[in-house]
């Protein structure tokens, strides 16, 4: 359920980093204002622009772990939209942005993305393969709900379980 507060104070906020120059935490806003309208709203025509704009200015800022965030929503556009292969290469790039900010969670969380796409390319192993380095991740890093992610694409993709990993 949406908050009315949520997306004015998001708004709110970028404006006021804009006007202090503050190119950081303007993309971090408006990865923010773009989440409300993707995840919330379910208007990808209303969060592109403000992830494309958090996209330029994360790279501007060198914020590589808003820029991770940024890429991976960018993805779920771009997998709604059908163009697989510009998915694929957003979420490689958010992950490899995580792996070097040792962030584990954000690692496992694209691994399953990039397990699901795998698996609808009929490429079942590297989906297993994906979500069993997920799912050790998830379980090292303490990131529960990763974990029931993880249990959660094997359970609808049965085809994925491995027999014996004990760890998602």
């Amino acid at each position: 359920m949406e908050d009315a507060e949520e997306l004015p104070l998001f708004e709110r906020a970028a404006g006021l980093y804009r006007e202090l120059g503050d190119a950081r935490g303007e993309g971090e806003s408006l990865f923010w204002v773009g989440t409300v309208h993707q995840v919330i709203r379910q208007d990808q025509a209303a969060a592109d622009p403000a992830f494309a704009r958090a996209r330029e200015l994360a790279t501007d800022a060198e914020d590589e772990l808003t820029l991770s965030y940024v890429l991976r929503h960018l993805c779920f556009g771009e997998q709604a939209a059908g163009r697989v292969d510009g998915a694929r290469e957003l979420l490689t790039e958010s992950t490899r942005l995580c792996r070097k900010l040792s962030f584990a969670a954000g690692v496992a969380a694209n691994l399953i993305g990039l397990a699901d796409l795998a698996a609808n390319d009929g490429d079942r192993e590297a989906a297993r393969e994906l979500l069993d380095e997920a799912a050790g991740l998830a379980a090292d890093s303490g990131a529960h709900g990763v974990g029931r992610w993880v249990g959660g694409q094997r359970r609808v993709g049965a085809c994925l379980s491995v027999e014996g990993d004990r760890r998602g």
